[in-house]
């Protein structure tokens, strides 16, 4: 081999390189975000979500994307749109502050990791087995408003003695509404 078709190769698998190098890069990870509300009603979350992001070192965009699935209110669109980022094989399904979303996404895959925060019990909702061991691919964090049901109602006694009556409104479809009757039936026994 002549010295010029030496250096000619040699130089062209240098140019080449980068490029294969290039290719064998892993592809950016993607992440479901699922939500049973509307945009507007989860937009404090989500910025904070991008800031929690961004402090463990992803950037929407630069090193990881998020592909944004919300039900408008609609919860009963819920089972498509979490199927739709189950076809779409996003590495992690997140559902902050929607109980209907963390639950249709839990029945569409066992095994997309999910991470959910709720209001509700979740052992009593069927997201994960017990609090110490979540078992399966659901976990997150739970701030068990229920359970201040009873707590709120003595509240509003001290501050009303007098009344006789409260009045609730609730979503009919929440999983929180059993429990949250329940407490809420609970404490008011207690005053009568």
């Amino acid at each position: 081999m002549q010295r010029r078709e030496f250096i000619t190769l040699v130089g062209s698998a240098a140019a080449a390189w980068p490029l294969v190098a290039r290719a064998q890069q892993p592809a950016m990870p993607v992440i479901g975000f699922l939500h049973g509300q509307l945009p507007d009603g989860f937009a404090d979350m989500l910025a904070a979500f991008r800031e929690g992001l961004k402090q463990l070192g992803f950037v929407e965009g630069q090193n990881v994307a998020i592909e944004y699935r919300s039900a408008n209110d609609q919860y009963d669109r819920l089972p498509e749109l979490a199927a739709d980022l189950v076809r779409r094989r996003v590495a992690v399904i997140v559902s902050l502050g929607s109980t209907p979303a963390a639950l249709a996404a839990n029945a569409a895959t066992a095994t997309i990791p999910i991470v959910f925060s709720t209001a509700a019990d979740p052992v009593q909702i069927g997201l994960v087995a017990s609090f110490n061991r979540p078992g399966g691919n659901v976990t997150g964090i739970s701030s068990m408003n229920v359970e201040l049901t009873g707590k709120r109602l003595q509240w509003l006694h001290e501050l009303v003695p007098g009344a006789t009556r409260f009045a609730a409104l609730n979503n009919p479809t929440s999983p929180n509404l059993q429990s949250g009757r329940q407490r809420a039936r609970s404490a008011c026994n207690f005053w009568s």
